[in-house]
């Protein structure tokens, strides 16, 4: 059974809460059945509801990654109290390389871009950390490299699932895995209102050509990768 992030419980001040792409990722992943037996990563994990998912989902082991000591901290407590099979580390994703390879790679990374002006007082702190969010003027900060190191990180005939926002460009996403030796694929999307974030920066966005002009939702998905 996996953890519903509605039924997450609160989340402490300083660590990105399980919103709707968190739940996407899971959903992909128990619809594909690829917890069961598997060695697992979850990277950006946050409050830790996906790696939590995956241990619950029946997951040999889960180990998880996050930069922000808050995020990890809160992880582990929750880990500890579901007695879950998850071992949280305190570092960015990359750091994953050094326990992998894995057969599963979870992600839901920073992903949104960031306007050129500081719009951080139109943001609520319950959005969680700043960090947590903003990718670079395209959104793909992390994306990119996190494409890049795809095939250092899954063993042969593994999956990766990654989550972002159709405004940091899937297409890009799809073309870099593929361009690295996997097949790569959307597997699902979900069309959302607008959260915190992007509310800030919607306009801007638009502007940008980074959301279809008079678009009130958000269209957020999910890309699986898998190695030859």
């Amino acid at each position: 059974m996996t953890t519903a992030y509605t039924d997450f419980g609160i989340t402490p001040a300083g660590v990105y809460p399980p919103q709707e792409d968190s739940q996407l990722l899971i959903d992909a992943m128990t619809a594909a059945g690829l917890a069961p037996g598997a060695r697992v990563a979850d990277l950006c994990t946050g409050s830790g509801v996906v790696a939590l998912a995956a241990a619950q989902a029946g997951a040999a082991e889960v180990a998880a990654f996050d930069i922000s000591p808050a995020a990890v901290a809160h992880a582990r407590r929750t880990a500890r109290a579901a007695g879950a099979n998850m071992v949280v580390h305190r570092g960015s994703w990359a750091r994953a390389t050094e326990f992998g390879p894995f057969d599963v790679v979870l992600a839901n990374p920073p992903y949104v871009p960031q306007a050129p002006v500081d719009d951080s007082n139109d943001i609520p702190m319950a959005a969680g950390p700043a960090q947590a969010w903003n990718a670079g003027a395209d959104g793909r900060l992390v994306l990119d490299p996190m494409c890049a190191a795809a095939p250092l990180l899954l063993a042969e005939g593994g999956t990766m699932l990654i989550v972002h926002s159709e405004c940091s460009n899937a297409e890009r996403t799809v073309h870099a895995l593929r361009s690295h030796g996997m097949t790569a694929d959307i597997v699902a999307q979900q069309m959302i209102p607008f959260g915190p974030v992007m509310t800030a920066r919607a306009d801007w966005l638009k502007s940008a050509g980074l959301l279809p002009q008079g678009c009130e939702m958000e269209r957020i998905l999910v890309i699986r990768a898998d190695a030859p």
